[in-house]
């Protein structure tokens, strides 16, 4: 594979906002992620700048991981946003001990299928393990099948944890979540 994954520096928001916005209009946008084109969109320079900023390389309390293709074109994504325990998270879900949590993951169709989302999330992982997290974890809406085969394929499991986001209390969101190989501590 010849695709290289590190984490965005904050002087790429641009680039970072492009890709965004790209998965905003991907056909499953609505039930994957929490925010919508249109109000993406609408934001200013400095809220991508800010957001780069929070999640670039040397942050701690998030890191964005970006795929870029053997052309240099940013294919993928995934930032890892870190839960102190204690406190509840962006859902308002209690957080028990040190996590990682995984959101705004994303790969373009064509880069789809070939492994880099395990990459992706090796990343990632790698990444939480170091701030020192116990497990890592991710929600993913009950109906998003693409999503729920890649993230068990990458060896996340459903925890039984399910909650409701957004306007449909009728849909339900799914915990999966890996825990920190033994061998780690």
């Amino acid at each position: 594979m010849s695709y290289q994954v590190r984490s965005l520096r904050a002087d790429e928001w641009p680039r970072a906002k492009a890709l965004r916005l790209e998965a905003l209009r991907d056909p499953v946008a609505s039930i994957a992620f929490m925010e919508t084109y249109g109000s993406a969109s609408a934001q200013p320079d400095a809220f991508w700048q800010e957001r780069a900023g929070r999640s670039a390389e040397g942050a701690s309390g998030a890191q964005q991981i970006i795929a870029e293709g053997p052309d240099g074109e940013w294919v993928g994504t995934v930032t890892v946003l870190m839960e102190e325990a204690g406190t509840t998270d962006w859902a308002g879900m209690p957080v028990e001990r040190l996590q990682g949590h995984l959101v705004g993951v994303y790969v373009q169709p064509g880069h789809r299928g070939i492994g880099l989302t395990e990459v992706l999330f090796d990343a990632g992982l790698e990444w939480a393990w170091a701030q020192g997290a116990e497990r890592v974890r991710l929600l993913v809406h009950e109906d998003n099948e693409r999503a729920l085969r890649a993230y068990r394929k990458a060896g996340f499991t459903e925890t039984g944890v399910t909650t409701t986001l957004g306007p449909d209390k009728g849909e339900r969101e799914l915990e999966l979540a890996v825990e920190r190989p033994e061998s780690d501590f």
